[in-house]
């Protein structure tokens, strides 16, 4: 964007004047969100209430994207970098079933109706990428799994207009490491060198790891009757209250994965293969909220990192470690529910991490944990789900 040109300054046929004092150098500032889920949208075609959608802030959201290119951000180049399950692709039905066979074609599709019960959220998006400086990079995340795929991406920037940078695992910036924190993970981690099935199929699939079989194959049969059930934590919590007030519920569920588990280590599947030692680290590790604690104490041992910013545990942290050697969790803009005495009920945060960069040339930018409120309103919807 070319800089205003100073009133009094003499006028120029071209070129700077000799001896003048260069143009500023514009400001940097970096935003890191994740963990929307985007779904296809509250309301359904036929008008009722879609109760697997957990994003709920879509207006919120189009006041983020907006503050970040006006007011103290107009002149200065902005980087959105969405860490992953952005977008919830495995909680979007395509033509009523919810698939773990995700051709790149069948992909398209459920991100088309993502898009179309967003509108609001896409259309701030584009207007984001239109102000001059500002960029986007996507790093996929273990929901949103499909936008591996190019004609997703292609989709994707077709509808924002630009030319989003896409980062298959990992963003190393500047001495920030940036990663959605599902391959960290045993039940989410995705193979890095088969993102796709080919063998004995008619056209690739998405090479899907074990959590998200289990979550399309049996807990969407638990969440069409109790839709909050993997928004609850402690989740070792949930469970025994639930072997008291919900016994039966419980009782069958326990049976359904134990026969879940059966048949996932003996028969054979061309979509997955998994073996007992695999499955039994699975087991030892499983949690709904991950602490990805010790992983990016690991991450930071490397001598040019200084900052680690995971997704995916849904729950906003910070920690430091040593002089100068910090974590921060972005945590999530969907509800959770509290069984914690100390922060017992629902709990909304609308948390991303803000990167500052000092006007110093090679100063260490600045990390902080933010929370977004959104412009005043005077009233607005309430989430019923």
């Amino acid at each position: 964007m070319e800089v205003p040109k100073d009133p009094a300054a003499p006028a120029e046929s071209g070129g700077a004047a000799a001896g003048s004092p260069p143009a500023p150098a514009r400001k940097k500032t970096k935003v890191v969100i994740s963990d929307l889920h985007l779904g296809k949208g509250r309301l359904l075609s036929d008008g009722g209430i879609n109760h697997l959608e957990e994003f709920y802030y879509g207006d919120k959201l189009a006041e983020f994207f907006h503050y970040y290119t006006s007011g103290a951000f107009t002149d200065c180049d902005v980087e959105l970098i969405i860490n992953g399950d952005f977008l919830n692709f495995l909680q979007v039905d395509y033509h009523g079933h919810y698939l773990t066979v995700l051709t790149e074609g069948i992909c398209v599709s459920i991100l088309k109706s993502i898009v179309d019960g967003h509108r609001r959220v896409f259309q701030a998006l584009a207007n984001f990428a239109k102000s001059p400086g500002n960029t986007i990079t996507y790093i996929v995340g273990n929901h949103d799994q499909p936008m591996l795929w190019p004609a997703c991406r292609d989709y994707l920037n077709q509808v924002v207009g630009t030319t989003i940078r896409f980062k298959n695992i990992v963003y190393f910036v500047d001495g920030i490491h940036i990663e959605h924190g599902h391959m960290h993970e045993a039940a989410n981690r995705i193979d890095p060198r088969r993102f796709f099935l080919k063998r004995d199929l008619v056209e690739p699939i998405l090479n899907l790891p074990f959590g998200s079989h289990f979550f399309i194959e049996l807990v969407l049969k638990i969440k069409r009757k109790y839709p909050f059930v993997d928004k609850i934590r402690p989740f070792n919590r949930m469970v025994r209250w639930a072997f008291f007030n919900e016994t039966w519920m419980t009782f069958k569920s326990a049976i359904e994965l134990a026969a879940y588990l059966c048949k996932t280590l003996f028969v054979r599947d061309p979509r997955r293969q998994i073996t007992f030692k695999q499955l039994a680290q699975i087991v030892l590790e499983s949690a709904i909220f991950p602490d990805l604690g010790g992983s990016a104490r690991k991450v930071l041992q490397d001598e040019r990192v200084f900052t680690v910013i995971f997704g995916h545990s849904h729950v906003y942290q910070y920690r430091q470690w040593g002089e100068g050697k910090e974590y921060f969790n972005t945590g999530t803009w969907t509800e959770i529910t509290s069984l914690d005495v100390v922060s017992l009920g629902k709990i909304t945060k609308l948390t991303y991490v803000l990167i500052e960069y000092p006007p110093e040339e090679g100063a260490r930018p600045r990390c902080r944990l933010k929370e977004w409120h959104g412009y005043h309103r005077i009233e607005e919807d309430v989430a019923v789900s």
